[in-house]
């Protein structure tokens, strides 16, 4: 997944994603202990992936908290 493709969706996708993400880690975490896992690497990308939403995530709420304090100053 692309940077550029997460920072063009709204807030409300960005969360939906995290979500998404979280479940098919879990997802991940069972086939994992159970044997049935083909690629182990998958977990470290999806817990990438989370990460890099959850930054994005924080970058937009953080430039929206700026426009307001300049709208209100």
């Amino acid at each position: 997944m692309k940077a550029n493709e997460i920072r063009e969706m709204n807030l409300e996708e960005l969360h939906r994603k995290v979500n998404d993400l979280k479940e098919e880690l879990f997802n991940l975490r069972f086939q994992h202990e159970i044997g049935q896992l083909e690629n182990p690497n998958r977990m470290k990308q999806t817990r990438r992936d989370i990460a890099q939403v959850k930054t994005i995530i924080r970058e937009v709420e953080l430039k929206n908290k700026t426009v307001e304090e300049k709208v209100i100053s």
